[in-house]
């Protein structure tokens, strides 16, 4: 079925109210729905964890445009999957294979890791109530505040530092292991089974022995704002601070034990060359890239330049309004609005803020 000539269009994204998230207005998520929505009800008190922009189907977007029946993101990705650009169709089945998010993070969230593509095959054929697909579940985050996060196994020397100087630590690690880990300084394969062992030890342990000294070595994460986009799975492997199901054996298994330094972690984006406002994070998966798009407060004309797959533009500062040689109408832009993208289709801001713009656009470049 060929689509409507519709370039974009805004659309309603689905709120999740995991307790971890940060309250009401305090929350960048509550702040960005009520920005993009001035009629929408913030509750006080009640958590604001995540906004969704895709078309999950926990989570599916409603289109909100009057040139459009009521219907969500999925549902007009369905009737038209041309819209998504060509490689994307026939690579991800007719899918938009990734969703974009904005986490606002009161306090710190589970013990987890996802799975790749032969793992989350293995564990959906074991265990499809609890990893009810077969797909892998990449992750990048993009910090909005001044962000902390646990990713992967700091270098040797650090944790020996911990076991030494914090005891509620080394209580869960035990002599026999912090010793093994010491000794295997120098020898990169006995570092890593030494880190697995302790590792494992500790995520073992008898629950009231944890909970008594993480008791005593209180931890408040706060005020931290991130950018997420995924591949469009529900595979997560979880092994503690959480309600739902944990997995403990898995994840100890499955985890990659080789220590490095922080900024090892730390994803570099890269200067987009034709365009002085764009820079590019574009990992090592093919499910998804985002781009940062600062316009200065110096231009007033942008153009949102066309891309072969559907994207998802998320405005975080600035007003203006957007259009496009082939809209029957201009749509609004200001903080929190959320536009779809088609493929190959450009969109025109006329920016009426004085202090520019800032948006992060989420796509698919194969």
């Amino acid at each position: 079925m060929s689509a409507p000539r519709l370039d974009f269009f805004p659309l309603t994204c689905a709120v999740q109210n995991y307790a971890w998230g940060k309250n009401g207005l305090d929350s960048e998520v509550a702040k960005l729905v009520i920005g993009g929505d001035p009629l929408a009800v913030i509750e006080d008190g009640k958590p604001y964890a995540e906004l969704w922009m895709g078309a999950h189907p926990k989570g599916d977007a409603q289109i909100k445009d009057n040139r459009i029946a009521q219907t969500t993101l999925g549902q007009w990705i369905a009737h038209f999957p041309a819209c998504l650009g060509s490689k994307v169709k026939d690579t991800f089945q007719g899918q938009l294979p990734f969703l974009f998010k904005v986490l606002s993070v009161n306090t710190a969230l589970s013990i987890q890791a996802h799975p790749n593509r032969e793992l989350a095959a293995r564990l959906h054929a074991q265990f499809p109530e609890h990893y009810p697909d077969n797909n892998h579940k990449p992750e990048m985050a993009i910090a909005l505040t001044r962000f902390q996060g646990l990713c992967g196994f700091r270098p040797v020397e650090e944790i020996l530092g911990f076991l030494k100087c914090v005891p509620e630590f080394h209580a869960l690690v035990g002599n026999e292991s912090a010793e093994e880990l010491r000794s295997s300084m120098g020898d990169a394969v006995r570092t890593s089974q030494a880190l697995k062992k302790c590792f494992t030890r500790m995520m073992n342990c008898e629950k009231k022995v944890f909970v008594d000294q993480l008791n005593m070595l209180v931890k408040r994460v706060t005020e931290e704002d991130c950018i997420e986009c995924m591949a469009c799975s529900d595979n997560t492997v979880r092994a503690g601070l959480t309600p739902k199901y944990i997995d403990v054996n898995t994840l100890c298994e499955m985890l990659n034990y080789s220590p490095a330094p922080a900024s090892s972690k730390i994803f570099p984006r890269v200067q987009d060359a034709s365009d002085p406002c764009v820079s590019l994070y574009d990992p090592p998966v093919p499910d998804f890239t985002v781009m940062r798009i600062q316009v200065p407060a110096s231009v007033k004309q942008y153009t949102v330049a066309p891309v072969d797959s559907a994207s998802i533009l998320l405005v975080i500062e600035g007003d203006a309004t957007a259009t496009s040689a082939a809209a029957l109408s201009d749509v609004t832009l200001r903080r929190g609005t959320v536009l779809f993208v088609s493929a190959n289709e450009s969109v025109s801001l006329h920016i009426t803020s004085p202090s520019g713009m800032h948006m992060f656009r989420a796509c698919c470049l194969l």
